[in-house]
């Protein structure tokens, strides 16, 4: 059947078939950064990840397009508040420019750690002040926006199909109206395209209505169009997103272009914390920084960053994730028995006997493998194709019982993992650091003796050494995790 993947606008699963064959455009909407990336973020980045790694296993070219918000994003997330940026600088005393430069060092550096790719192109809003202003230019000319007092308006009683996406009409929108309605709108539904800036409003720029800025739904139909074309392939997002921010996108580029947006959208379902979903207004967000950490009260322990990942890969994209620290907890041991497995695979391989490839192996890790693709196939069930994972440490753990399992046997084992598990799930490292025989007893010897100044140090309520000790640690590659009883350790 090929992949199929559940296109938000149709509701329903649908083959995916690319505009050029062989090829794949995708654009993913990236984060607003006026904060470090938390848990909640992380299912829609890995999810996508997920998305890109999964068509590049399956020989397709792609092209991955994840923006960085770092203007126009209003705390409505709609077409009034101040600018989400603009206000975390204030906050912080920091110019909104240095503030967005910070946190998108941040994202990236989070994100390195949990392995998602990095998009091909990462670009900002900020950067493409002229591509906007010039879509605001053919909406206007086009007669589905216009101007009132500096600022600029998408019509949305000229666009038809607005809706379509979210499955809203125009009287339910205007019922669920929250906010006081700009009296420059002709019509309560109708979106910012650009907005006029205040005198003492810092990020603004001069356009053709005065000075100001663009809009946050603009952005993302300017970049994705500038770098996969008029027509794109994937768009994804969080659920959260499908209004009004998508909505508005299909209809700005719908009208501009007059040709469909997106083949296929995608959404992921959100994270949750007893129940609510987990985000920065609610103030019940955990930091990935914090989670690597164990920085938090929530959290019993540090924990490794691909556990982080493994928890999300648990649950399927749409499917809320309702997160706990028994979750994550077993996330970690998860994710550490397949480490210990692969190592032992691989440690266990540069000394056996040379020889053919066991039959009966290499039988089960064909179906193994077309099982793992059945599942990635159904709209990308990672939870199943993670179930597939352990059946592989199953198979491996029995055959590192076998003195007779060649190395070829193992190699295909190891290579297996690799594929499934490092290069679509990623979960398993290409190289693992390693070592044997008398430098692990004075490995474990030195490192308990840096365990013991730490426990010392937090004793005497000298905090900080303690973290220092445990971050030198951590840059050598040894995690230390904490328990009630004891700390221990293990490469990373």
């Amino acid at each position: 059947m090929g992949l199929q993947l559940y296109n938000s606008l149709t509701r329903r699963k649908e083959q995916f078939k690319p505009l050029q064959e062989g090829k794949a455009g995708i654009y993913v909407c990236g984060p607003t950064v006026y904060g470090h990336a938390h848990l909640g973020h992380t299912k829609s980045y890995v999810s996508f990840d997920i998305l890109v790694r999964y068509l590049r296993y399956l020989g397709y070219d792609v092209t991955y397009v994840q923006n960085i918000t770092d203007v126009g994003h209003l705390t409505d997330d709609a077409d009034e508040g101040e600018d989400k940026i603009a206000k975390a600088a204030r906050e912080q005393k920091k110019h909104p420019m240095a503030l967005a430069e910070l946190y998108t060092r941040s994202y990236f550096e989070d994100m390195d750690k949990l392995n998602c790719v990095r998009p091909d192109i990462s670009p900002r809003a900020s950067g493409h002040l002229t591509e906007q202003i010039d879509l605001v230019k053919t909406l206007i000319e086009k007669e589905y926006a216009y101007e009132v007092n500096g600022s600029v308006y998408f019509d949305v009683s000229k666009f038809k199909d607005y809706g379509k996406l979210s499955g809203r009409n125009i009287e339910e929108m205007l019922a669920g109206v929250r906010v006081e309605v700009s009296p420059d709108k002709k019509n309560p539904v109708d979106f910012a395209l650009w907005k006029k800036a205040e005198p003492n409003h810092i990020m603004q720029w001069s356009s053709p209505w005065g000075m100001g800025y663009p809009a946050w739904h603009l952005e993302c139909s300017v970049m994705s169009m500038k770098y996969l074309g008029a027509t794109i392939d994937i768009h994804g997002g969080g659920l959260e997103n499908k209004f009004p921010h998508h909505e508005c996108e299909i209809a700005q580029s719908e009208a501009a272009n007059g040709v469909q947006f997106v083949r296929y959208w995608m959404h992921n379902n959100m994270v949750t914390v007893d129940s609510q979903k987990m985000g920065k207004s609610l103030n019940n967000f955990i930091t990935l920084k914090q989670a690597f950490n164990g920085a938090h009260e929530r959290l019993t322990r540090s924990y490794d960053p691909l556990a982080v990942r493994q928890l999300i890969l648990n649950s399927h994209y749409r499917s809320p994730l309702d997160f706990s620290d028994a979750a994550l907890f077993a996330a970690q041991s998860g994710y550490g028995k397949i480490t210990e497995t692969v190592k032992a695979v691989r440690k266990r391989k540069g000394t056996a006997t040379e020889g053919q490839i066991d039959a009966n192996i290499a039988e089960q890790l064909m179906q193994l493998g077309e099982k793992f693709e059945t599942a990635m196939n159904d709209d990308l069930n990672t939870s199943v194709a993670l179930s597939v994972v352990f059946e592989m440490v199953r198979l491996a753990n029995g055959l590192l019982q076998d003195d007779s399992a060649t190395a070829e046997t193992l190699g295909a084992v190891d290579d297996l993992f690799g594929r499934l598990g490092g290069d679509v799930l990623g979960v398993v490292k290409s190289e693992y650091a390693q070592t044997t025989g008398a430098d692990d007893e004075l490995t474990d010897k030195l490192v308990n003796i840096l365990i013991e100044q730490r426990k010392q140090a937090r004793k005497d309520k000298d905090f900080a050494k303690a973290d220092d000790l445990r971050g030198k640690l951590d840059e050598i590659g040894i995690v230390l995790e904490d328990t009630p009883d004891k700390t221990t350790w293990r490469m990373k």
